[in-house]
């Protein structure tokens, strides 16, 4: 069965549509209109093996925090629809990625019981003109919507790209790793409970 989604939300601020391939090879087909983002969205789909089409139109003319946290929500909400009610999913990953001076970790639930753990500083307040701020309003929107529980945290790093970067990329990998099929589970939900 295939593990697809396609969200499409459109409002006053910003017209989205994602579609996700949770069996994928990592095939990113993103346009948001902000550079820098597309380019942590890449690395995010490569390292997560998820192929994934994102088209989104936000408000730039203000700034980039809707097209931001927008997507992210959007995003959540397609990869939680793909997983279709958790069932069969190893459901814990975690992923560490060194750049470079830097070195991130991501502890990734997926729980149905979203939570971020956001410990991450950056060196300089804009990467660009991306203000660095917003990283955290995405991988909120991002937990909350996919139903995930995160823990990021960069152990210590100086260059914002860097610190950017290996984030999205550690985040992937944890997510590569809690979205795969384990055929010990029998396509139940990973829980005691017997739902998640």
């Amino acid at each position: 069965m295939a593990r697809t989604a396609e969200v499409v939300r459109n409002t006053k601020e910003t017209q989205i549509t994602v579609r996700v391939d949770l069996d994928g090879s990592g095939v990113a087909d993103v346009e948001t209109g902000v550079g820098f983002f597309d380019h942590m969205l890449d690395s995010f789909a490569r390292f997560a093996g998820v192929d994934l089409h994102v088209r989104t139109k936000g408000d730039l003319h203000i700034d980039f925090h809707h097209t931001v946290e927008d997507t992210g929500i959007v995003l959540g909400q397609a990869i939680n629809k793909a997983l279709d009610g958790f069932k069969g999913i190893r459901r814990f990953g975690h992923g560490y990625v060194p750049m470079d001076e830097t070195l991130t970790r991501c502890a990734l639930d997926l729980c149905n019981r979203p939570y971020l753990i956001w410990k991450v500083a950056f060196k300089t307040q804009k990467i660009g003109e991306f203000d660095t701020e917003l990283f955290k309003e995405f991988h909120q929107a991002f937990a909350m919507h996919s139903g995930a529980c995160i823990h990021l945290e960069t152990l210590y790093g100086d260059n914002s790209h860097h610190i950017a970067e290996s984030g999205f990329k550690a985040l992937g990998l944890a997510l590569r790793a809690a979205v795969e099929l384990d055929p010990k589970s029998h396509g139940r939900a990973p829980s005691t409970k017997g739902v998640l």
